[in-house]
């Protein structure tokens, strides 16, 4: 499996030399149907048809309507759940050979009026218009790409289907780019190559043109499942030709999403045949272009401006004046008073990845508090940074700090600022620190030699620490041994900017160790956290602010720094006050 960032490098480099293979994926960003959304309503309309019920295509949102259809389906012998043949089948029981019906319904499906370009197809169109990418396959039926090359390159793209097949072959091997070419046909016209004996047959022109093509680039497959045998049969073939995708061949999907065993056999059949053959995991098709784009450094910033569209702007919105009637609400947040203002800045002689820094924040035994912008942001003592970094820092100097942490540039600051907060509110309490999904907590210790600053806890909630009833591990290779989950008092703390001001969110929680049995511990969790509202919440964030700034009298500060020496440049201070932040009432 290959990362986006390999495919990013690969395809920002030369990006003539990909051809793209789109699904219906790649146009549901513009509002428009799948073909999983189609098997669906063709299944509806059946169901409804037979069995004289009222279902809309908003109810068959709902799993439990999904359900009781497909238990129908598969009651009266049809295709099961994402099998191969369902959408001719379904197809062929609405519409048999009634090529005007099938027309009219693809129509309405994928009407001009629905598609609403995304940023992912307008990245497609400046490819298009601008040269970039020279060849396009799809499967799909609609005219978003060429509404895409219209709008943000200000030219037509005629696509190659399947009534003018003959031409498309000969417009690749004439150069006549771009080549936009629908395998399926489009429902404009005659042969609308949804039913089975359509499907069996492909078009041979059009498939001559793809395995051409496949000789002369390397593919980028985006928004198809690989359910159509025509479809992947042309990608079998291909690969028995004398040069296939000489550029590789890039199969994405999904996140967490499952692969079609079509794509797994094609891709090991490929790299077989020495083909650079990958599956590469995607967050969304918009994500995929955008990061393709965002690395092409010839575009230009006309296009560019176009497929943004979108641009950061000024906005003040007054606030209303404060409030002054009842009720009061306390709010889980406490002010930052003052803030440390510089780092240091660590520059290498070769560019350090994430990784690296990870490692050596987490071999620095909370010793280094680290972050990555286009340097290295570092808390702690620069002996121990060089030493972390095995002597590869070129250059240690001071840097301020930005003043506002929301910014798009400034989001890994938030995370830095958390981290040295944590240790230093842990420090010389009976409390660790520990991150966890990118938020920071501070747990009670239950080693710890002296917990009695846990007091103003333990009279409020009893035992803070211990194990979990009849609550184990499951084993795993990397853990054969079962053992019994723990549990401990803890407090997520979290860093936010409102109103010009810093504030520090406190939230009360129950730690799991270790953190992977958390799902198994629920019931003990929910039990234990059951009667944590109003008055008991309050208390217990009155009992975490005591522990904290080791004192109940009210409008209290304290100055923490997370290590015991180093500058001020090493050794960040934090002023906080003991005072949580409130709202009053709006006066109606």
């Amino acid at each position: 499996m290959a990362s986006q960032s390999e495919i990013t490098a690969l395809y920002a480099a030369r990006p003539q030399n990909f051809a793209f293979f789109l699904g219906a994926g790649a146009s549901r960003s513009a509002g428009l149907a799948t073909a999983t959304d189609i098997i669906w309503d063709l299944k509806r309309r059946h169901y409804c048809r037979e069995e004289n019920q009222d279902i809309s295509r908003q109810d068959i949102q709902s799993d439990a309507v999904k359900e009781r259809i497909q238990t129908y389906m598969d009651a009266h012998g049809f295709p099961e759940l994402w099998a191969d043949q369902e959408y001719t089948t379904y197809f062929e029981k609405i519409f048999g050979d009634d090529k005007e019906r099938q027309r009219q319904y693809m129509s309405a499906m994928l009407s001009e009026d629905k598609v609403a370009l995304s940023v992912g197809n307008r990245v497609l169109g400046a490819l298009l218009a601008s040269g970039m990418c020279r060849i396009v396959f799809t499967t799909n039926f609609d005219s978003v790409v060429e509404k895409s090359v219209a709008e943000v390159g200000s030219r037509s793209l005629t696509a190659f289907h399947i009534e003018g097949s003959h031409a498309a072959n000969n417009a690749l091997n004439n150069e006549e780019f771009p080549i936009y070419c629908k395998l399926h046909g489009d429902f404009r016209y005659d042969s609308i190559k949804n039913l089975c004996v359509d499907l069996e047959r492909q078009n041979r022109e059009l498939s001559a043109c793809l395995v051409n093509a496949a000789n002369r680039f390397g593919f980028v497959v985006a928004g198809y499942s690989g359910r159509d045998e025509s479809v992947m049969a042309l990608f079998r073939q291909a690969l028995e030709t004398s040069n296939p995708f000489p550029h590789g061949l890039y199969w994405t999907g999904l996140k967490g999403g499952a692969v079609h065993p079509a794509v797994t056999d094609l891709l090991a059949a490929a790299q077989k045949k020495g083909v650079t053959a990958e599956f590469v995991e995607i967050e969304t098709f918009d994500a995929l272009m955008l990061r393709l784009w965002r690395n092409i450094e010839t575009k230009s910033p006309d296009m560019d401006a176009k497929v943004r569209k979108a641009h950061l702007s000024e906005v003040n919105i007054p606030l209303p004046s404060s409030g002054q009637q009842q009720p009061l609400l306390r709010l889980n947040a406490l002010p930052i008073l003052d803030m440390p203002s510089e780092c240091l800045s660590l520059s290498f002689k070769q560019p350090v990845e994430w990784d690296e820094v990870r490692r050596v924040a987490s071999a620095s035994e909370q010793t280094l508090i680290l972050s990555k912008s286009d340097t290295v942001w570092c808390w702690g003592k620069e002996d121990d940074a060089r030493r972390g970094f095995s002597g590869s820092v070129e250059t240690v100097e001071p840097r301020a700090l930005p003043g506002d942490i929301r910014t798009p540039g400034n989001l890994h600051l938030k995370g830095f600022i958390e981290e040295a907060l944590g240790y230093a509110l842990a420090r010389e309490r009976p409390l660790l620190v520990r991150a966890r999904h990118g938020s920071v907590f501070l747990i009670v210790d239950q080693h710890a030699d002296d917990v009695g600053g846990l007091d103003p806890l333990f009279q409020l909630v009893g035992k803070t620490s211990g194990k979990v009833p009849g609550v184990f591990t499951v084993p795993t290779p990397e853990k054969p041994k079962s053992e019994q989950v723990d549990w401990a008092e803890a407090l997520r703390i979290s860093v936010d900017q409102k109103g010009g001001s810093l504030w520090l969110m406190i939230d009360p929680d129950i730690w799991i160790w270790p953190p992977r049995a958390r799902a198994n511990a629920r019931d003990f969790l929910d039990r234990r956290r059951s009667d944590r509202r109003n008055d008991k919440f309050n208390a217990l964030l009155d009992a975490w602010v005591q522990l904290l700034f080791d004192t109940d009298e009210r409008n209290s500060e304290i100055l923490v720094k997370p290590f015991s020496e180093g500058n001020h440049v090493e050794n960040p201070c934090f002023r906080i006050g003991n005072r949580t932040a409130f709202s009053r009432r709006l006066v109606s």
